[in-house]
């Protein structure tokens, strides 16, 4: 488009906007979930979309919780069953003395009739659940309304449900982990069939033109998009219809039983109104339940003023909530992200982060094996591979984004042990947002990275001071202190700085040990575990045979596991066992072959 505009060709504007109005729209999480994953991105709670769509993992690893729209790893497939089998819920809510419509199964226009009779006009006529059936029609006063309504409920499987028309206004209450926490009231939002026009098409034309031209804008309600609302997408199901089906010229088809026009009524629900509902989801079994309630006025009880509930939604919409027309706003999202995480729970396991191109695969391998001698279920990414628990499960680039991201949505995963470098870090960034421990070993390879820009050893600071960036306030940046560019990169630590090297008499060293930093350095075979004057002395932990590279790297482990916290017997233990060759990592993975073999 600016091609064509810069040598002035003509090209169509409203067909380019569209496109990119579409491509910009699939990028988007459905509302509901937005609203979720705004909250817990408050709370410092990471995630990950794991698929196109509004699947999405809140936290990594073993602490993870998965949601999809306003469902959660927790929401019941029983539960989700029964709420969309009406005629099964409404008997457990009857046996339970929860209030809903009268409502009778049929099976001809003759006995509909008669039931309509029975349980008072008006009534409505619908499919039962499971039936590909035509659909639905309300407010049926007539004994050939409800013959002609029967005809098309029933046109499939010869069976329908005739119910009791409620009278009142709508409402939505949301009740989650068993506690009403926010209530609407509005009224069902539906299109009228023109005979040519499919659902969608209906919903452009009829709702949708108020609506923002790109989703997640904050000033109008979003578009509504049926194929990416399974709320809509099942109220056009029980309708016999789909979002590409033509309903026929003047039918009605409902949209969504609480349109965008809701009023908030949190505080007006009478607390009898509030216990039925809570009582009502607890039976269906939902965590997370949307129901709704048609009452002439929420702050009475229902029997009453000849209320009902009418129906229970597994994932229901959060918008009607979290941007009313009028009333306050709920923190719906909140609400929903502290049911799944408690209190100053953030949903992270430790990563520890190693960056650098040097024996770096030396470090994560031994950290790895420190950590499972630990106990701890650990996914470890590296140059040579990615391992889960001492299996390799794929010998490929493990520096890789996709490797990481792979371990972190591991729920099997209680501590990640991630190598990068400069290369990886340019081309996709870090997997993770927030570290518990970063390791910088080295800045060495600038020459291998001209096509990024990167011509001088200088520039590598920007680079690899990511893995210094992201380190949390309760974690700590692991320095190789040999190297003044990167002792440069402990004032922006977020956590505490442990410095590392071999020569504990560096200027550097002893410097951060007078204002009482931490250090880890040899003296001889034995490494030295400092904190300001105060030392730990561990004799014969370094291999004497080994080569100045290999024991930097296993110092850098040592100094990474001990501000880790880890116990030292266990790191001396997993030292010793490493070096006599019974390192699980190493026999599953061939040894990656180093730019160097020393610190330069």
């Amino acid at each position: 488009l600016l091609q064509a505009a810069l040598h002035g060709q003509a090209f169509d504007v409203a067909a380019s906007v569209e496109l990119v109005r579409e491509e910009v729209e699939r990028s988007y999480l459905d509302p509901s979930t937005a609203i979720i994953v705004a909250a817990a991105t408050e709370r410092g709670i990471p995630h990950i979309r794991l698929t196109e769509g509004s699947l999405v993992q809140l936290g990594h690893g073993a602490r993870a919780q998965r949601i999809w729209t306003s469902e959660t790893g927790r929401t019941s497939a029983i539960a989700q069953g029964i709420a969309r089998e009406e005629t099964l819920a409404r008997s457990l809510l009857t046996a339970c003395g929860v209030p809903v419509p009268a409502s009778r199964e049929v099976d001809s226009s003759l006995a509909a009739w008669e039931a309509a009779e029975s349980i008072g006009l008006p009534v409505t006529v619908k499919p039962v659940e499971g039936a590909a059936a035509r659909g639905m029609l309300v407010d049926l006063s007539s004994e050939e309304a409800v013959r002609t309504a029967f005809a098309r409920a029933a046109a499939d499987d010869g069976r329908a449900i005739v119910e009791q028309a409620v009278v009142g206004s709508e409402h939505r209450l949301l009740v989650v982990g068993g506690r009403m926490v926010a209530a609407a009231q509005g009224d069902e939002s539906w299109v009228t069939g023109d005979g040519r026009s499919s659902v969608q098409e209906l919903v452009d034309d009829q709702i949708n033109p108020g609506a923002a031209n790109l989703s997640g804008a904050e000033s109008t309600p979003p578009r509504i998009r049926c194929e990416a609302d399974r709320t809509i997408l099942l109220a056009l199901r029980r309708q016999g219809l789909t979002p590409a089906s033509v309903p026929a010229a003047g039918s009605r088809v409902i949209v969504q039983r609480i349109g965008r026009n809701a009023v908030d009524c949190t505080d007006r629900v009478h607390p009898e109104v509030v216990r039925v509902v809570e009582l009502a989801v607890r039976l269906v079994g939902l965590d997370i339940a949307g129901v709704d309630v048609v009452a002439k006025d929420i702050g009475r009880p229902l029997p009453e003023q000849g209320g009902a509930v009418v129906e229970i939604h597994a994932g229901p919409g959060l918008l009607v909530h979290a941007t009313p027309v009028s009333g306050q706003a709920r923190p719906v999202g909140r609400v929903i992200v502290d049911h799944l995480f408690p209190a100053e729970d953030d949903g992270r396991v430790p990563i520890l982060g190693v960056a650098g191109s040097i024996d770096t695969g030396r470090i994560v391998r031994l950290l790895a094996w420190l950590l499972h001698l630990a106990g701890k279920h650990v996914g470890l990414a590296c140059r040579a591979g990615t391992c889960l628990d001492r299996r390799l499960v794929d010998a490929g680039d493990g520096t890789q984004w996709e490797a990481g991201r792979r371990v972190l949505m591991n729920h099997l995963v209680e501590t990640a042990i991630l190598e990068t470098n400069a290369r990886a870090i340019l081309e996709d960034g870090l997997p993770y947002d927030r570290c518990e421990i970063g390791v910088v070993h080295d800045l060495s390879g600038h020459e291998k990275l001209a096509e990024h820009d990167i011509h001088e050893p200088g520039q590598m600071f920007k680079v690899m001071r990511s893995q210094v960036d992201v380190v949390l306030p309760r974690g700590a940046a692991v320095l190789h202190a040999v190297d003044p560019r990167i002792l440069e990169m402990a004032e922006l630590c977020d956590g505490t700085v442990v410095l590392y090297a071999i020569d504990g008499t560096l200027p550097a060293v002893r410097g951060h040990l007078a204002g009482g930093g931490r250090a880890a350095f040899a003296r001889g075979r034995a490494v030295v575990l400092a904190t300001g004057e105060a030392e730990t002395v561990v004799e014969d932990l370094l291999d004497g045979g080994a080569t100045e590279g290999q024991r930097s790297a296993t110092l850098a482990a040592v100094a990474a596991a001990w501000a880790h916290g880890l116990e030292l017997d266990l790191i001396v233990t997993g030292v010793a066992t490493f070096a006599t060759d019974l390192d699980p990592y190493t026999r599953a993975m061939p040894e990656p072959q180093p730019e160097s073999t020393a610190i330069g």
